[in-house]
């Protein structure tokens, strides 16, 4: 899951960029309205953080423009602004919510997975073959057995199972699990998908982690399990 910080005060953007990237989400953080429309119009967000005070120009302006532009993330907008006037404002004119400054991290965290939940499409726990991954839980297992990934696997994995049979390059990879932009040398993708594989695919007969050659990785199911090699029909002379 990507995420959008947009906050001009350095100190509250640092610490929730490291609180949600904690938490497991990439975080892009942009300190100005400008190149936060740059980010929205240049990549695909799940949710916007907000704030309304920004040096040159309002965040409610901000919000319209990404709403006229794409309707798709959700926006949480975090602000001093505590009168009733203003949250009413910023909620009519397209805000999915509004949370007051002072806050406390674990409300805020809690508010972005309620609206990452509402929207997504896809449900709460996803499945590919036997392959299940409980988004909310944070838990994969294979077969029944529990199968633990570290925080950057699982997010591979979930953006790869949210969007099962289709193909993913590296860049798209990076660029919604990592807060980086893919610079055409790094094998880091690659490093992960092995570890996945080693995980998930090593000890069962169906392997779901595909390559998909000259575009990147995919995960689908087989029509059918594994065939096991049998013998020649014909008797071998030894």
């Amino acid at each position: 899951m990507r995420v959008l910080v947009v906050e001009d005060e350095k100190r509250i953007a640092d610490f929730l960029s490291r609180g949600l990237q904690g938490a497991g989400y990439a975080v892009d953080v942009a300190s100005t309205g400008g190149s936060a429309l740059d980010c929205v119009h240049s990549a695909e967000y799940d949710l916007v953080i907000l704030d309304l005070n920004l040096p040159d120009m309002d965040g409610l302006q901000i919000m319209e423009k990404i709403r006229i532009r794409k309707p798709g993330p959700p926006v949480l907008i975090l602000s001093a602004r505590s009168g009733l006037d203003d949250r009413v404002k910023g909620l009519e004119l397209g805000a999915d919510d509004y949370l007051v400054k002072p806050f406390a991290f674990i409300e805020l965290l809690a508010r972005v997975r309620a609206l990452l939940r509402r929207g997504q499409p896809a449900p709460e726990k996803l499945q590919v073959g036997d392959l299940t991954l409980d988004c909310i839980r944070r838990k994969v297992t294979r077969s029944g057995e529990t199968i633990e990934l570290a925080p950057k696997e699982f997010g591979i994995l979930e953006y790869m199972m949210r969007n099962k049979g289709r193909p993913l390059s590296r860049t798209m990879i990076v660029e919604h699990v990592w807060d980086m932009a893919y610079d055409g040398l790094t094998n880091i993708v690659d490093v992960y998908i092995r570890h996945l594989r080693t995980k998930i695919d090593d000890r069962f007969p169906q392997k779901l982690i595909q390559t998909v050659r000259g575009i990147g990785y995919m995960i689908e199911a087989p029509d059918r399990p594994a065939e096991q090699p049998t013998e020649p029909a014909t008797e071998r002379q030894v």
